[in-house]
């Protein structure tokens, strides 16, 4: 059995390796693109087959090299970069990518599970809520589009076995750290408050206050629990949303981080309101190339994910985010 796991040395794929490795499965072919070189890290503690450039592993399985092979088709790899103007390269990158990915797993009948994006529903969540309908969908930048345009093809066509498309929303945890300034805001937050004894949100943007702006932030490790639910349930397909279906705010993750760094030092824990009036927490002005492009507010509904079968709870920021402090303060120890 062969499973292939794209844009494994990035942030979620490489957690997805792990956890493989953590069920026994080493038999595991990391594709990426590692024009990065320092994401080799990533893979460093993994068990990995082979490693295949995602340009070598196209040309590979468009000469039939897998076919007949591959148990499953774990699909993480895009420019996941929401600021990126480039629309030619977004669009190969994730787009026709993609498609052809999914023409092989669609011919040769293997399970596909790929990473969607909350980015396809631009603002219109707050509206009509962050449904899986097209009511909902209305991307706000051209990495959205991208992951917007592959949902729309994926439900045009037939499918031969499991088709199924994971809507991440804001995704934080351990091997993230290569993304740089598109890492979660919980790994920027306690790496500022680490190094400058305070850390940096938004002013209100979108009708919301200060730090106020609200998103589904969800652990990596829920999403990897996701791919894996769906990888052991072959029949179940379609697009899910992939969150906590709570939203919490900014400043609730700062105040998660804070703590986490504090509880570290051996430092009493803080209140919100203490850690502002301290000065930990400090608010910068909202950047005028973010207006209009930025979603305010994501919450996902879980309603199709929990039809499909899966029933686990999600940790908290409060739980996620402190947990993963915990491991960079370890990591940097």
């Amino acid at each position: 059995m062969t499973y292939i796991v794209t844009g494994a040395a990035g942030f979620i794929g490489a957690n997805l390796v792990k956890a493989l490795n953590a069920r026994g499965i080493s038999n595991v072919i990391a594709v990426d693109d590692l024009t990065q070189g320092d994401r080799f890290a990533n893979l460093v503690d993994c068990e990995i087959s082979d490693y295949l450039d995602k340009d070598e592993f196209l040309a590979a399985l468009n000469r039939g090299a897998f076919n007949g092979a591959v148990t499953a088709l774990l699909h993480q790899g895009a420019c996941s970069d929401t600021t990126e103007s480039n629309g030619r390269y977004m669009m190969q990158n994730n787009y026709r990518y993609s498609q052809h990915l999914l023409d092989f797993c669609t011919a040769h009948k293997t399970p596909f599970i790929y990473a969607s994006s909350a980015a396809v529903y631009g603002d219109l969540g707050n509206h009509g809520g962050f449904r899986e309908s097209s009511e909902c969908e209305r991307p706000l930048n051209v990495y959205g589009y991208s992951k917007f345009l592959f949902d729309q093809s994926v439900r045009r066509r037939k499918h031969t076995a499991q088709v199924a498309g994971l809507r991440y929303f804001n995704v934080y945890g351990p091997r993230e750290q290569h993304k740089g300034r598109m890492a979660s805001v919980a790994y920027h937050f306690f790496n500022q408050y680490r190094r400058a004894g305070k850390v940096r949100l938004f002013e209100g943007s979108g009708g919301y206050g200060n730090g106020e702006q609200r998103r589904d932030f969800v652990s990596v490790e829920d999403v990897v629990k996701v791919n894996l639910y769906f990888m052991d349930n072959p029949l179940k397909s379609g697009i899910y949303n992939c969150g906590t279906g709570a939203a919490q705010s900014f400043n609730e993750v700062a105040a998660a981080s804070i703590n986490a760094a504090r509880k570290v030092r051996g430092e009493g824990q803080l209140a919100l309101t203490a850690m502002q009036a301290q000065g930990l927490i400090e608010y910068i002005p909202f950047p005028q190339d973010l207006k209009g492009k930025y979603q305010s507010y994501t919450q996902a509904d879980l309603t199709a994910l929990r039809a499909a079968g899966y029933a686990d709870k999600f940790l908290t920021v409060e739980q996620g985010v402190t947990r993963y402090c915990e491991i960079l303060a370890g990591s940097s120890a």
